[in-house]
């Protein structure tokens, strides 16, 4: 669904282990690593989308999970003119997104990558709190700032 400013309405997932690390996955066949994320069907919640998502990516199921919180509505990110494809309509510019931080539940295990017909990642490990913001594509750092500024104070509420 791409809304009439070019922004296509997305989901990111924001996993912890429940020791503050957060879950960090690498894109099949690149050196590039990012929080899985996808877009919401015309059909969807962005709460069901999510859960489409965290199974697609990862193999894990909503009973694996906890949601602890999720964005304050809509973060966006612009694409950069080189990624922006030309001839698709309607045209996208960038992203918007619902952002969510889960909690695993579940034993580490249940993470499968190859769930879907064609996976996102090829590979995946648990993360600093704020390294996502230094690794992530260059264009993507400030609605990940954005996000893990939001997320701090629900996952470490019990250390301020």
């Amino acid at each position: 669904m791409i809304d009439a400013e070019g922004y296509r309405a997305n989901v990111a997932i924001v996993m912890t282990n429940g020791q503050g690390k957060l879950f960090w996955a690498k894109r099949v066949g690149m050196n590039a690593w990012q929080f899985p994320q996808g877009g919401i069907k015309p059909d969807e919640t962005a709460e069901k989308a999510m859960y489409r998502e965290l199974h697609e990516e990862t193999g894990l199921q909503p009973d694996h999970v906890e949601v602890i919180g999720f964005t304050n509505g809509w973060l966006r990110y612009q694409l950069p003119k080189r990624f922006i494809r030309k001839n698709s309509n309607p045209l996208c510019i960038g992203q918007k997104q619902v952002w969510y931080l889960l909690k695993l539940l579940a034993n580490e295990s249940h993470v499968k990558l190859d769930t879907s017909s064609s996976p996102e990642f090829d590979l995946w490990r648990w993360i600093d709190f704020w390294e996502p913001v230094k690794e992530v594509i260059e264009f993507k750092r400030p609605v990940y700032k954005k996000a893990l500024m939001e997320f701090e104070p629900l996952l470490f509420k019990d250390f301020h």
